[in-house]
């Protein structure tokens, strides 16, 4: 897959009152590479009113998909690039508070499984993906099913 990134950084330390959390989506790494790409399986985000939010963790995960070449970036783009892509903001979690929930995530061997769905918690947003497993395992207010 290639991913055409784009150059620039945008990182946001935000957390929303409860009643614009609604609003808001972190998206799985999944939701962010079909977004990224313009693929079908985003269109429910394209259309989504609120704010989009990245995680530290896609990032990294981008990165390692794209050293075990199950994920083409395009020239020299690197999981950065993707910071300068308007439609979503890069959020920073404590760390702490964070990784506190994570350890509470059992039913999944997948560390950015677990990242994702504990950043996801932790700012009380829903999480934008496709992945069956975590469908599974989260209740329907807890997520965007793409």
């Amino acid at each position: 897959m290639d991913l055409g990134l784009r150059a620039g950084a945008r990182t946001e330390v935000h957390e929303p009152a409860d009643s614009e959390a609604k609003n808001v989506i972190l998206l799985d790494t999944n939701a962010l590479l079909w977004l990224q790409r313009r693929h079908k399986r985003a269109k429910p985000l394209d259309r989504h009113p609120g704010r989009l939010y990245i995680s530290p963790a896609n990032l990294l995960e981008i990165q390692l998909l794209t050293e075990s070449g199950r994920v083409r970036a395009v020239g020299s783009a690197s999981p950065r690039d993707l910071l300068g892509d308007e439609r979503w903001t890069q959020d920073d979690p404590p760390s702490a508070d964070w990784f506190d929930i994570a350890l509470g995530i059992a039913w999944t061997r997948d560390t950015f499984d677990r990242l994702l769905v504990a950043h996801a918690r932790l700012r009380r947003w829903r999480l934008a993906t496709a992945d069956s497993l975590i469908l599974e395992h989260l209740d329907p207010s807890e997520y965007l099913a793409l």
